[in-house]
């Protein structure tokens, strides 16, 4: 058997794509961070208990209503985004001239509720979701065997992320939202309606949180702890990558699953913190994130 440093080939790959697999997670649920602040100038604590909450009424969607995974990619979403236009018509908007820690209280008060509210309802112990009967098995690529299941969630998520860069980078709405960040009265003098845009975009950005929960419901145990165990890697993720940056948040979250697979496989007791030494190098050298821009 091939060996790489004395660790067999198939173990090494095993790893890296189940690397790739968080770092997947980490790329989307970072990629709504980043829009958020970006655009909102909001630091949104809220955005792991909606992913949560993603990964909760896709179990809900089959336990209750009988309706599969492939309606709960539509549906999940689509529900979260409500939810999140709903926190931001009544409290968010309140916030946005206001110091970002004003913002960054709210929405950590309010990440709060929310993972008390389903703890309550449904209590701490997660809920076994499974794999899509379309997507059971494995491929064969001659060194390893790779879930297919796995093999979805890292296409999809690329799509996703390659989706929202390219509608924000490239589009005339991408052009109205960056103008309205960077001078929202101007932006409204032109007939832009500004706050049905950031309305819009909060929506959208924390629907992404919503579909990052539909992928991760048949890979974990889907319950109310989930987002807080995830939530504090993601936002090391968007300070490396750089706050509000898309592409950052895209190559830095999927980078850093790479190198946390690497880490199990060559000194498995840093997995869990090799993502905040990256995060401290960084900022000793580039204090604005890799890919931030400096003031």
């Amino acid at each position: 058997m091939t060996e790489i440093f004395g660790v067999p080939l198939q173990a090494l790959m095993g790893q890296l794509v189940l690397g790739l697999v968080n770092g997947s997670f980490y790329a989307v649920l970072s990629l709504g961070l980043a829009v958020i602040f970006g655009m909102l100038n909001i630091i949104n604590f809220t955005h792991g208990a909606l992913y949560m909450m993603g990964a909760m009424f896709t179990w809900m969607l089959l336990e209750y209503t009988g309706v599969g995974y492939w309606w709960s990619l539509l549906l999940a979403p689509v529900g979260v985004g409500l939810i999140g236009i709903l926190i931001e018509r009544v409290l968010l908007r309140h916030v946005y001239k206001l110091d970002h820690l004003y913002g960054l209280l709210l929405t950590f008060g309010l990440a709060l509720m929310i993972e008390g509210l389903f703890r309550h309802l449904y209590g701490a112990a997660g809920q076994p979701y499974a794999v899509p009967s379309q997507l059971t098995g494995a491929l064969d690529l001659g060194f390893m065997f790779l879930p297919k299941y796995r093999a979805w969630v890292i296409v999809a998520s690329l799509a996703v992320c390659l989706f929202t860069w390219y509608m924000i980078e490239k589009t005339r709405l991408g052009a109205y939202l960056r103008a309205a960040t960077e001078n929202a009265k101007l932006t409204q003098a032109l007939g832009i309606n500004v706050p049905l845009m950031v309305l819009l975009t909060y929506g959208f950005s924390v629907g992404l949180a919503g579909l990052a929960g539909v992928l991760a419901a048949p890979t974990t145990q889907v319950g109310p702890l989930m987002g807080s165990n995830l939530l504090i890697v993601v936002f090391a993720v968007v300070v490396i990558g750089g706050m509000g940056s898309i592409l950052g948040s895209v190559v830095t979250g999927l980078g850093l699953g790479l190198v946390e697979g690497l880490t199990k496989v060559f000194y498995a007791e840093a997995a869990s913190t090799v993502v905040f030494i990256a995060m401290a190098i960084v900022l000793m050298f580039r204090p604005a994130g890799l890919f931030g821009r400096e003031k």
